[in-house]
């Protein structure tokens, strides 16, 4: 295939994969041979200096990106080198080349208009956890859309793919915006060629919307300028239309009845956090991508695949983002405290750690007097208890609006053996003492029988 232009050296040109306003993405080639992305900027730098506006900005967002790389997302493209077109001056950034289809793609036939429940989750977790990673670098990606979003079939991540937006000046964007930008995704601050982090956001929830709807709130209806100014104005004017009735009518006449129903199930959180992203005014929506994902997530931890996790199988930082880390904490050092109260009561009661099995028993019978044992037995149920009921005060005083968890850490699991094993002490001793106490009873009963028939035979004598 020959070259449309050259790239650099080293770098061949395969031909364009799409073309836009915002600037053109082509598929190179690497000696080896390695295939990447490549986007070139359609603003041309003829003097590679800091003195040059066009110059510094280009070096700017590259440094942002390459900050962006030095901890990689699986959710968000690698870049692999920058910098100036050896024909025609064009700032390029190469990235990695992602096999598998656009969002786009796969809200077409053979495939469904929408997305499932399950898979819709996935998208908002995945893109969430993209633009943190982005906007804690100070990155904007300014051009999110289904076209932008890839299904990698290697690794089963969605990835967001095409930086270099920021690149251009404002003059430029409004400029690639009015004549081909997809209007269908862009926040209305970006019409005036303004670039915000909540602009991400607002394109996040147009991509969420679009996936859960079949289509996006304002659709393109033909090419023209009048089409395009008609959904830029929905944008800045219009009430977004409900997703949920969409969706329904999208889904009628496809699927089994039952199906159908499943598939309405979208979770409240998920249905409020796309409202919150798809405000007119910036500085309602979601401040940037780390409080989005810290939403996104809070949302997913009420869900229901997180119920019946235990044993430390929620992932810390999971539970940092949804603010339960330090309730963790507190409640391990309090199980620390009740289990070092319970211990000493556990050892004396004949309870051992067996190693192998990693699970406290009952070593041998306790053997006391009667009075003894039952006045042991009281002071350990109280002990008990008070512990139990302290605990029990104390968690409904600290009762919080945060998603219920059946969290069971360690120590809580260890607090539970040591009591099941002390009840179980408790239960085999009253029943052996009870055991002796009838079996000395019969005894002594049989006892004074012999006693009586002695005294009996003694007496005929006379």
């Amino acid at each position: 295939m020959s070259k449309i232009f050259t790239i650099t050296e080293g770098l061949q040109n395969l031909g364009a994969l799409k073309t836009g306003g915002q600037g053109s993405v082509y598929k190179g080639m690497r000696m080896g041979p390695v295939y990447s992305a490549i986007k070139l900027i359609p603003t041309p730098i003829y003097v590679e200096d800091e003195s040059d506006k066009n110059y510094r900005n280009f070096l700017n967002e590259v440094n942002k990106l390459q900050q962006v790389n030095i901890h990689p997302s699986p959710n968000v493209v690698k870049i692999l080198s920058s910098g100036i077109t050896d024909s025609g001056s064009f700032p390029y950034i190469e990235m990695e080349y992602i096999e598998g289809p656009e969002l786009s793609e796969l809200l077409v036939p053979p495939h469904q208009k929408v997305f499932t429940v399950k898979e819709l989750l996935k998208v908002a977790e995945q893109l969430a956890a993209a633009l943190a990673h982005c906007h804690q670098f100070g990155v904007k990606h300014g051009d999110i859309k289904s076209n932008n979003v890839k299904y990698n079939m290697q690794t089963a991540n969605y990835v967001l793919l095409d930086f270099g937006l920021a690149i251009m000046s404002e003059e430029q964007r409004r400029t690639s915006i009015r004549h081909a930008g997809a209007v269908e995704f862009m926040a209305p601050e970006q019409h005036e060629g303004k670039m915000l982090l909540q602009t991400d956001i607002y394109s996040y929830g147009i991509i969420l919307y679009e996936l859960l709807a079949g289509q996006v709130p304002f659709p393109l209806e033909g090419g023209g300028d009048t089409a395009r100014n008609t959904v830029m104005i929905s944008h800045l004017e219009k009430e977004i239309p409900d997703a949920m009735s969409l969706r329904k009518s999208n889904l009628e006449d496809k699927f089994q009845e039952d199906i159908l129903h499943a598939e309405m199930q979208v979770p409240q959180w998920l249905i409020e956090l796309i409202g919150r992203c798809l405000q007119k005014n910036p500085h309602e929506r979601y401040a940037n991508g780390m409080e989005l994902q810290k939403a996104v997530i809070a949302g997913l931890l009420s869900a229901p695949q997180y119920i019946g996790r235990t044993e430390n199988t929620i992932p810390n930082e999971v539970l940092h983002y949804a603010g339960l880390y330090g309730e963790t904490q507190q409640k391990n050092e309090k199980l620390e405290k009740e289990l070092a109260t319970l211990k000493p009561l556990a050892l004396k009661a004949g309870i051992k750690y067996n190693t192998s099995t990693g699970e406290y028993h009952q070593e041998n019978y306790i053997h006391a007097p009667r009075k003894a044992f039952l006045g042991y037995t009281a002071a350990c149920t109280l002990v008990v208890a008070f512990v139990v009921y302290s605990l029990a005060k104390t968690e409904n005083n600290n009762t919080t609006a945060s998603p219920t968890i059946p969290y069971r850490s360690p120590f809580e699991i260890a607090n539970q053996q040591y009591r099941q094993a002390l009840q179980e002490a408790r239960e085999d001793s009253i029943r052996k003492a009870k055991m002796q106490w009838a079996q000395q009873a019969k005894a002594t009963e049989k006892a004074k029988k012999q006693n009586g028939k002695k005294k009996k035979k003694f007496l005929g004598i006379f």
